[in-house]
């Protein structure tokens, strides 16, 4: 018969676990939980590294981790600190014995790792420093540590170049580590604060909850909020542990969890270590592009498929404050189901910087669905980078990001349908074979080819690789968009898409007329096609030469804002009698197949997809308006976002 264990604050780990003679650590139940157990944990701050050693069976024989029903059970990878010694002024310093760190000392490793781009002039360690739950900053040196309005530069997304930050309020709570074989010493500037009266806390854990060996399959984490983990840089050429995570595995359930100050990444279902571990950074003998290659084929020999191997489900999380990632992976990501979660303020602390943040950011998102999640406040709000095949982002809003998606290198078939965009940079689209049905975008749209590096494409619904190819560009569908420009109205629309052909068929007889350059060269210099309709264009946004059935209003005042009030989030829109005629719904039929790939739109079992439902999950009918919201009407509209 399954066993309930139990965890509580006032238990031994020499009890058996049980009601009545709870566990005092999370990780002695987990050395006992097998399948179909559930430990359920009292409340309490538990400062351990939970490291599961068994798995469940299949869905139905899992082993659970819970917290115990209306109590609040934290898991920190941080020790509390009370030894502060003042050094000068409001400068203050602590020595811990190395012991506590086990083999790993975040105050000697650097984040570092492939597409890694360091600051100027520093070294950034995995260590930090909290007063009363705040982060702090590394100083580069001691003297640093007096200047509480340090200036720092960062690389700025927009424009990719390196900018100064002068924000007392954001930098002046810094700290500088020692460390020497024995001890590690900590100097903060801690202002008007006593350390030894307030509560401060410095990382000693790598993660919180995170197997070390892969394989160990079917678990739930659910109710727990973690927070304080030593996370090191996770590209997709390295290893990809998180605060929380599955260590290369099949059907967890992370849910109901609040989750924060991860140094890098909080959530991962990404590759492990022995498909590459940052091999560019440390041989420096081929590209990244190259290893990234390598670890496909590295993970179809360790068993990469949908039945060993992801379909991971993560809901209705609340994610903040991490230097990287709220979610990350790579391979191991597939099949997940990505929705209901709260995700903010991600990669916005800036001590470093590199080309693999978001809110969420994955690779090889094999038929992982994105739906219905609150995005915000982020560097990067969604980022999928290669093989995004079978992808659907559906139903999420996107506020005050630097940039709200960004699809790159891959194929497709990915649909993104009945979202909400309001950055001033909504999309880059780096891609090919993707289908946009029913969205709202309030901001700039960078379409670009990629010619100098192929991707790989699979079989439908598989991990099994059918191909590789460039990215041409295009072979992409728009139906029933809203595009409002404003402030921002360069690239705002889908004029980007001039000079595309808009229809296989034309595609194909230009391509034919060219022939004479050869067989790929005639390829390289026809556009794929571009296949819209029924998009509306406000504010100055610029639509398609080839577009022959849209509202295109540049002029009209849609007079859109976002309005964030105590009882919720607001969409306020004005919509002219145009707008709503009504609009053909796509379905997988009508979306057509992919070029390159050769693949339909469809759902992950693979039946059709039907676009039939809008953002409130309202059913639309035979015919909708454009927009991600099925019920707008003619002027001023007012619609509960979240």
């Amino acid at each position: 018969m399954p066993t309930i264990y139990h965890v509580a604050g006032n238990g031994s780990d020499a009890n058996a676990g049980l009601a009545q003679s709870p566990f005092r650590t999370i990780g002695a139940a987990a050395l006992a939980a097998r399948a179909g157990d559930t430990v359920t944990v009292h409340e309490g701050i538990y400062r351990e590294w939970v490291k599961p050693k068994e798995g469940g069976f299949s869905d139905t024989r899992r082993i659970t981790y819970q917290a115990a029903a209306g109590e609040k059970v934290v898991i920190k990878g941080s020790e509390q600190v009370t030894d502060w010694e003042r050094v000068e002024g409001s400068i203050w310093k602590t020595v811990l014995d190395n012991g506590i760190f086990g083999n790993w000392n975040p105050y000697r490793e650097i984040v570092a790792g492939d597409w890694m781009i360091y600051p100027q002039g520093r070294r950034v360690h995995l260590g930090d420093v909290y007063l009363n739950g705040k982060s702090f900053y590394e100083a580069q040196d001691y003297d640093a540590l007096r200047d509480p309005q340090i200036r720092r530069k960062v690389l700025d997304h927009w424009t990719q170049e390196v900018v100064p930050v002068e924000d007392p309020e954001q930098t002046k709570y810094l700290w500088f580590a020692e460390t020497d074989d024995r001890h590690t010493t900590i100097y903060a500037n801690f202002h008007a604060a006593d350390p030894r009266r307030e509560c401060v806390e410095v990382h000693v854990r790598k993660c919180c909850f995170y197997p070390e060996r892969p394989g160990v399959n079917y678990l739930t984490v659910r109710g727990f909020e973690m927070a304080h983990a030593a996370v090191p840089w996770a590209p997709p050429t390295g290893d990809q542990p998180g605060l929380l995570g599955t260590n290369w595995s099949k059907g967890w359930i992370i849910e109901g969890n609040h989750i924060h100050d991860a140094k890098c990444s909080a959530v991962s279902i990404g590759k492990e270590a022995s498909t590459g571990d940052n091999r560019r950074t440390f041989r420096r003998d081929k590209p990244g592009y190259q290893y990234q290659l390598e670890a496909v084929f590295s993970a179809l020999k360790i068993g990469w498929s949908k039945e060993k191997i992801g379909s991971h489900i993560i809901r209705h999380n609340e994610i903040h404050d991490c230097g990287q990632n709220g979610v990350v992976g790579h391979l191991g990501c597939v099949f997940s189901e990505i929705y209901g979660n709260h995700i903010h303020h991600i990669a916005l602390k800036r001590e470093f910087y590199g080309h693999e943040i978001a809110g969420i950011k994955l690779h090889a998102a094999i038929d992982v669905q994105i739906r219905h999640n609150f995005i915000h406040d982020c560097s990067l709000g969604t980022w999928l980078d290669w093989q995004a095949q079978g992808t659907r982002v559906s139903k999420n809003l996107y506020l005050r990001n630097n940039r709200d998606l960004f699809v790159e290198v891959s194929h497709g078939p990915y649909l993104v349908d009945h979202n909400i965009f309001t950055a001033g940079y909504a999309l880059d689209n780096h891609a090919q074979g993707g289908a946009y049905v029913n969205n709202l975008f309030a901001g700039k749209i960078v379409l670009r080819k990629m010619l100098n590096r192929a991707t790989p494409y699979h079989a439908p619904h598989s991990t099994e690789v059918a191909g590789y190819a460039m990215v041409y560009g295009a072979d992409d569908r728009l139906f029933g968009n809203l595009f409002i420009g404003g402030q921002i109205r360069e690239m705002v629309g889908t004029a980007g898409y001039d000079g595309c052909t808009s229809s296989l068929d034309e595609y194909m007889r230009a391509v034919d007329a060219v022939d004479r350059y050869g067989d790929l060269e005639a390829f390289e210099k026809v556009e794929q096609p571009a296949y819209l309709a029924d998009n509306a264009y406000f504010n100055g946004a610029k639509a398609f030469a080839g577009e022959r059935e849209k509202v295109d209003l540049p002029e009209f005042d849609a007079q859109f804002w976002i309005e964030e009030g105590s009882d919720g989030i607001y969409l306020n829109i004005r919509l002219p009698e145009e707008c709503l005629d009504g609009c053909a719904v796509p379905d997988t039929l009508s979306l057509g197949r992919v070029r390159i790939a050769d693949a339909d739109f469809e759902n992950p079992d693979g039946s059709p997809v039907a676009l039939d439902t809008d953002y409130t999950d309202q059913a639309v009918g035979a015919r909708t308006v454009a927009g991600p919201v099925a019920g707008l009407r003619p002027g001023a509209n007012r619609v509960k976002l979240w």
